[in-house]
């Protein structure tokens, strides 16, 4: 096999395993409950809590953070540019699922699973300053936004490497972009905080 073929066949994977719908084959097949319909109607952990609980939330935040790092992982042995572009589609499919008929999450817990296979400091800091944003206001999407924006100064300033920087600013723009409704409800000052809701809501 070349390196061609090879790097082809790692791209498609890490897209196909971005796109496993964490949230809907946990909730469906072990709390019988389509994520989709309730809540925000999002796959993601934050709805999956909203919905479920912590012990469906959990289980996927983990796995949507694995995709991402996975996706990095893919393109170790590679080099830095077909690192980050592993994590980026494995970001793209969590967002634009091929199995949800290219529909998906935010990105922000696979985002997290990229920092964390390339700089585990960055991901520590950003995902402490999003904890401390969402325990003080109890909104998920102001914290994911303000730690994504946060990622490619941290890159910076932690003395990453261009190629970091430059995933840093790419991720950044992707995860804020996928939030725009959410920003339009926080400027309306109607957003979802974290908070259970009951599924005929």
């Amino acid at each position: 096999m070349n390196d061609t073929v090879m790097l082809l066949l790692y791209g498609i994977l890490a897209y196909i395993i971005g796109s496993i719908p964490s949230g809907l084959i946990i909730g469906k097949t072990f709390f019988n409950t389509d994520v989709r319909l309730y809540g925000s109607k999002n796959i993601g952990a934050t709805n999956t809590y909203r919905v479920i609980g912590i012990k469906a939330a959990l289980p996927v935040f983990l796995c949507d953070t694995a995709k991402g790092a996975i996706g990095v992982l893919l393109f170790s042995s590679v080099g830095p540019m077909y690192m980050i572009l592993g994590g980026i589609l494995a970001m793209i499919g969590h967002n634009w699922s091929i199995f949800l008929g290219f529909k998906g999450g935010r990105g922000v817990a696979t985002g997290l699973g990229v920092l964390i296979a390339l700089s585990p400091l960055v991901a520590l800091i950003c995902f402490t300053i999003w904890g401390i944003i969402v325990y003080f206001t109890k909104i998920v999407s102001l914290g994911s936004i303000v730690a994504a924006a946060l990622v490619p100064f941290m890159m910076y300033f932690t003395n990453e490497s261009l190629w970091f920087i430059g995933f840093g600013g790419v991720a950044a723009l992707f995860v804020i972009v996928r939030h725009k409704d959410n920003i339009s409800r926080l400027l309306a000052g109607k957003e979802l905080k974290v908070e259970r809701v009951k599924k005929g809501d």
